[in-house]
């Protein structure tokens, strides 16, 4: 089994002061997993994930469904098979005026859970950007990660701490989930 799929510690490691948002998937020796790009000029998100920079081998893909969606529905598709995993979509009302939210869907499309941040942190930090967000995975109501941003003035960096994260659950749903927070929500800031 590759080792992306397997961690119980990730960190996603956004590359400071580029023209495009690049990120890195380590694990927590700090070994490179997994690389992505994010594009420059797009009309909808079309997010891949690759193993490294040299964008060889696709390992999964978040497509955004629809061009003009407030609440931004986001697939997750297994690249090699090209098999839906399932899906994010963005509270959008919530996550503009509150704290940060999104509705996790499995591949036949029923909903599984949530990625969300405090409202009380999520509140404060709309007025103060430079707090850190911590945000929560929960599945069927209860947390099984921990995804935590380190304070930095120059790029980003996400500790994810699963630590009751089912070994069947794919985890590159789980990363994908992270990935989106980490693009989307930090352009919208």
């Amino acid at each position: 089994m590759d080792p992306l799929w397997t961690q119980d510690h990730y960190i996603i490691r956004k590359k400071a002061l580029r023209v495009v948002d690049q990120y890195y998937i380590e694990d927590d020796s700090g070994r490179r997993l997994a690389y992505s790009k994010q594009k420059f000029w797009k009309i909808k998100e079309d997010i891949r994930v690759y193993t490294d920079e040299s964008m060889e081998y696709e390992l999964f893909r978040i497509m955004q469904a629809q061009i003009i969606d407030a609440w931004g529905r986001f697939d997750v598709i297994d690249s090699y098979n090209n098999v839906y995993l399932g899906h994010f979509r963005r509270k959008a009302l919530r996550s503009a005026f509150i704290s940060d939210e999104w509705e996790m869907y499995d591949h036949n499309d029923r909903f599984m859970g949530r990625l969300a941040e405090g409202t009380g942190r999520g509140l404060l930090r709309k007025f103060i950007n430079i707090i850190p967000e911590k945000i929560t995975m929960e599945l069927d109501g209860r947390p099984v990660v921990q995804i935590d941003q380190q304070f930095k003035v120059v790029g980003d960096i996400w500790d994810v701490h699963c630590y009751g994260l089912p070994p069947e659950f794919d985890r590159r749903v789980l990363l994908a989930g992270v990935v989106l927070m980490a693009m989307i929500e930090r352009q919208r800031k």
